[in-house]
């Protein structure tokens, strides 16, 4: 049977931040590619809206077909794109050095500092182009009725922010239990 008996104290553990910024990225590339950021339901005669981080599309109900005019004409939608698109890079970026710095034998402590201090960077970012997005889009397209929401892409957005900050969280936490993550101390039962 596998199991650790502290938190990331054996060989197999350590893997554990690295795969869980992996989801991150899983849900990064999800919110980024997405077409659900909003979603309006059309009443009869009204409009229905469909957007993306990229573009937004309106139906009216009499024509079945979606038009979709680019978000990147605003400068907020670049702005809001760019914002997110450099927070999912340097995401990437921190999964790499993870696994760069979890695969040596000798793990380097301040190293695994320094990803955690990257990834507060990434959360900054994604939150700012979080936080941009709805502001602009509600104020920009106020002409929006019936019920609006921002959905299941978006909420993919805040959910590789949120698991980002915790990731840099243990990140920055982990070298205070450098003697027990490199088993130089007798475990306690």
């Amino acid at each position: 049977m596998v199991s650790c008996q502290c938190s990331l104290a054996c060989w197999r553990c350590r893997w554990l931040l690295p795969l869980i910024l992996g989801l991150a990225i899983i849900m990064g590339i999800i919110a980024l590619s997405g077409r659900g950021w909003l979603e309006s339901e059309a009443g009869i005669g009204t409009e229905e809206h469909q957007a993306s981080l990229w573009e937004k599309c309106i139906r009216t109900g009499a024509n079945p077909n979606w038009v979709c005019s680019s978000l990147m004409d605003f400068a907020w939608g670049r702005a809001a794109a760019a914002t997110y698109l450099v927070g999912f890079v340097i995401l990437v970026i921190c999964f790499a050095l993870a696994i760069i710095a979890f695969s040596v034998d000798i793990l380097r402590f301040n190293f695994v500092r320094g990803i955690g201090g990257l990834l507060f960077v990434v959360a900054a970012f994604q939150i700012i182009g979080l936080v941009i997005y709805p502001v602009k889009f509600v104020s920009t397209f106020a002409e929006m009725t019936g019920s609006n929401m921002f959905s299941w892409a978006y909420g993919f957005g805040w959910a590789s922010t949120i698991v980002v900050i915790g990731c840099a969280f243990f990140f920055c936490c982990l070298p205070n239990w450098e003697d027990e993550v490199l088993g130089n101390i007798k475990p306690m039962y």
